[in-house]
């Protein structure tokens, strides 16, 4: 009996045809590498929304010890993970231009100098992506109002504060300090405030 011994090799189209075959399932693997990636990605904004508590913790806020209920915090820890925001010093618009230039009557009394300060810095954070509850550090610089033989006039101030900070819209405190100054840069003016703001990337 003859036995024949015959020997198959790949003819070019063959190999041309494994190696494109080749080619194409490690271009698939990389798009499905891709699409987990992105899919990552994608969902990052949705697992952090889902558990804001996470970025909250970033941002500490220590209370007033013995339970006292002022509007401030003691103490704020600004963690790893947060972007920081420096603001300059806020002055109140001038409300009545009737009124004489450079005088106390242009600006209104420390209660609306105070809102007024308040909201130009909304205004500045909002331009930032940021809000009032960002706020973690303030510093007031009150003049002695004339109409109360030049002190300052703390509870007009705070009767502003309070219409920004410790409220049902907006419950964090941040730390503070408010000092009486001899004078400020824009004549008539009782308020300037700078604030510090930090959030979370």
């Amino acid at each position: 009996m003859n036995w024949h011994t015959r020997f198959v090799t790949l003819c070019d189209c063959t190999a041309n045809s494994l190696g494109d075959s080749m080619s194409s399932m490690t271009f698939g693997r990389k798009l499905i590498l891709a699409a987990s990636v992105l899919a990552m990605v994608s969902s990052a904004p949705a697992v952090l929304a889902a558990h804001p508590k996470k970025a909250a913790d970033k941002v500490e806020r220590l209370p007033l010890p013995d339970g006292n209920e002022f509007p401030i915090s003691s103490a704020v820890t600004v963690k790893a993970g947060v972007d920081t925001y420096f603001l300059s010093g806020a002055l109140p618009p001038i409300t009545n231009k009737d009124a004489p230039k450079g005088s106390v009557a242009a600006y209104g009394d420390t209660e609306a100098q105070t809102v007024g300060a308040l909201n130009a810095i909304k205004a500045t954070l909002a331009r930032l992506g940021l809000t009032m509850s960002d706020v973690v550090k303030m510093t007031i610089f009150l003049v002695g109002d004339p109409g109360k033989d030049n002190k300052m006039d703390f509870a007009g101030m705070m009767a502003g504060y309070k219409q920004f900070f410790a409220t049902a819209d907006n419950p964090n405190k941040p730390s503070r300090s408010a000092v009486q100054v001899a004078a400020l840069a824009a004549p008539g003016a009782l308020v300037e405030i700078e604030v510090i703001a930090a959030k979370s990337h």
